[in-house]
């Protein structure tokens, strides 16, 4: 049985290890592929700060000579060292320079030692800035095109991702990118030209002891590949979860009036505090990881050091080597080996930045599932809809939410849809400005069909006015405004005024120049309806959907903007969606919907005379007017007179 066992599972542990190699690997390519792509366009920026940091980095390679040179000076002052040409040059200089100072031995030493530092800071400079210059254009431009990219998915992929996560995307994970090319890049560089410069001085002073050093490396790559992997999965997870964290974080402020007001609070906390435990718990078993990581590589290189200077020591003490290449051997060691620590704790910083840059990947890498076809046109619209035996099921569900619906609005009609939750009215005006696609039959607007159209040039002519108003957190003018970005303030006074917005706008402090707060978190329900009229009217469309807009207001602010829609609707092509059914009685047709069906059409006073699902709707509302009052009332005006009669019928 153990030994089926045994047999079973091994394959399965073989392809998950080579998938996880598959996946780091297919992740690395994605991160050098974005940085390649977005770095491309500062190339010569780039170029510069490598000669930069070359420069620099060969410089400091020099120090140790100078250190070497400055001891043999001190213990062997007749010895020639490797430095005695060059310092001759600049003692006759100095001489020159300086003729009544008696120059010291070291003098011209610390004269071309400082003539050198001052180089190299110019240099760091140079690639600091340069490199920091790079970084802040490849990261803006990232967040740019990753902003735009998500703008053009379509809802569903919304629908399915959560605002805080998205948000942890262009924030944290862009962030991380940004640190791996302004920091660890430049800095793992440097310390690439000063291992390749050190080891090669190495071999220059003595080719046995550069041997025994760089013998070690085969035991840092093992403890590369050992601890590699856990760093990486570890620093993925943390983003998962501080993605998690993010997107709790914008929902309980977004929400945060239902929140105070059923008292969770605690509730919130609770759920935030889980998300953040977790990211600390994957967090300190990264840390971990890089602890034991840096540890085992401070120990491999610390203990072949000092094996080295034992060695070196009696090399020295046999005369087969100078104090002065001692001590430039164990300063250049000490540089390498330092050089490689660097290294591998950069390469757990690279492995986090792999994570970070394959969830940015994954983002570009989703494509929008509504787009332009490759001949959209973008005709004059009139405002003719079409709706031909539309069908529409939405992803992962198997019911369909429309089963062949067929309308025709004409321009100047106003088309009620109307029917209990579910039965598919905000499905079906989603799909006139194709938020979602249908999944058969067909929508044409003026004849086209609307994946013939250009999106931009679709959506544009319709305008949408829903239940909940969603106003930005700029000015009163700027909502307006929103409608057509480059309107007057004569343009945007003129359809507030229409809207019946204008007199409150102008009760506030700064009129147009009030600032309406968070999802115009400052206005009542009213104001913010009716500044999304006036937003419409000022977009002037063809087509007009109005989502429920009055189901949420009181009495006298319905009024007011049931004013404003009539002026909106006022020869547009409109569709109505509303629960309240005294706001569809003069519609030019009124269409009932049940499971995705048209059960019903017809207007206000001809389906009162039935005795279908519209009549059930409306005895609901008006559940104590006697039948008699219900069809005078059909008969007499459409149903105007109802809501007077009704209060009147029952006291």
């Amino acid at each position: 049985m153990s030994n089926a066992s045994a047999v079973s599972t091994a394959p399965t542990f073989v392809s998950d290890e080579r998938k996880e190699r598959l996946d780091k690997k297919a992740a690395a390519k994605d991160a050098v592929r974005l940085l390649a792509k977005y770095g491309a366009p500062y190339i010569s920026y780039f170029a510069l700060a490598f000669l930069c940091l070359v420069g620099a980095g060969s410089l400091a390679l020099i120090y140790p000579l100078f250190v070497g040179t400055l001891f043999g000076s001190i213990f062997s002052p007749d010895q020639p060292s490797a430095l005695s040409p060059i310092l001759n040059v600049v003692s006759d200089l100095l001489g020159r320079l300086f003729p009544n100072y008696r120059l010291s031995p070291l003098d011209p030493v610390l004269a071309l030692l400082t003539a050198i530092l001052v180089v190299q800071a110019v240099l760091s400079f140079g690639r600091t800035y340069l490199l920091n210059y790079v970084g802040e254009k490849v990261v803006a431009d990232v967040r740019r095109d990753l902003y735009r990219h998500l703008l053009s998915l379509d809802l569903t992929f919304f629908a399915n991702r959560r605002t805080g996560e998205l948000t942890s995307r262009i924030a944290s994970d862009v962030t991380a990118i940004q640190n791996s090319i302004t920091l660890s890049l430049a800095e793992a560089m440097r310390q690439v030209i000063v291992f390749a410069g050190g080891a090669a001085f190495l071999f220059w002073i003595d080719w046995r002891l550069a041997c025994l050093l760089l013998g070690l490396i085969p035991a840092l790559v093992a403890s590369f590949a050992f601890f590699g992997r856990s760093i990486r999965r570890r620093s993925t997870r943390v983003q998962d979860a501080l993605a998690e964290a993010t997107a709790i974080l914008e929902e309980t402020i977004a929400g945060i009036r239902t929140v105070q007001s059923f008292a969770r609070e605690p509730y919130e906390v609770s759920r935030y505090e889980s998300r953040i435990a977790r990211s600390l718990r994957e967090a300190l078993a990264r840390a971990l990881a890089r602890g034991l990581f840096n540890a085992a590589i401070v120990f491999v290189l610390f203990g072949g050091f000092v094996g080295l200077l034992w060695y070196s020591g009696n090399q020295v003490l046999a005369g087969k080597l100078t104090a002065e290449q001692l001590i430039q051997f164990l300063f250049y060691a000490a540089w390498v080996g330092g050089a490689l620590g660097t290294l591998a704790e950069y390469y757990g910083e690279f492995n986090q930045t792999i994570g970070a840059s394959r969830r940015v990947v994954e983002l570009f890498e989703t494509k929008p599932a509504i787009r332009d076809a490759p001949d959209a046109a973008a005709p004059p619209a009139q405002g003719l809809v079409e709706i031909v035996e539309a069908r529409f099921t939405y992803p992962g569900r198997t019911e369909p939410a429309l089963d062949g619906v067929t309308i025709t609005a004409r321009p100047g009609e106003v088309i009620a849809l109307v029917g209990p939750s579910g039965a598919g009215k905000s499905t079906l005006i989603s799909l006139i400005p194709r938020f979602y696609d249908l999944t058969g039959g067909a929508i044409r607007v003026d004849g086209r069909d609307t994946r013939a159209w250009e999106l931009a040039a679709l959506r544009g002519n319709i305008g949408i006015v829903p239940q909940e108003t969603t106003l930005f957190s700029g000015t009163v003018f700027d909502n307006i405004a929103y409608g057509k970005l480059d309107a007057t303030q004569d343009e945007v006074e003129r359809v507030a005024r229409a809207a019946h917005a204008h007199d409150f706008i102008l009760a506030f402090p700064q009129g147009y120049q009030t600032v309406v707060g968070e999802r115009g978190v400052k206005l009542s329900g009213g104001q913010r309806q009716r500044i999304a009229i006036a937003r419409a009217l000022l977009k002037d469309p063809r087509i007009l959907i109005l989502d429920e807009a009055t189901s949420s207001l009181d009495s006298e602010s319905e009024r007011y903007v049931q004013e404003a829609l009539d002026v909106l609707m006022e020869g547009r092509t409109t569709f109505v969606i509303a629960h309240r059914l005294s706001t569809v009685q003069r519609a030019t047709r009124i269409v009932a919907l049940a499971q995705g069906r048209i059960v019903e059409q017809g207007t206000h006073a001809e389906l009162l005379a039935r005795d279908g699902i519209y009549k059930k709707l409306y005895k609901l509302q008006f559940r104590d007017v006697p039948e008699w009052l219900l069809q005078e009332a059909g008969e007499r005006d459409g149903g105007d007179s109802l809501p007077n009669a009704a209060r009147a019928a029952t006291g």
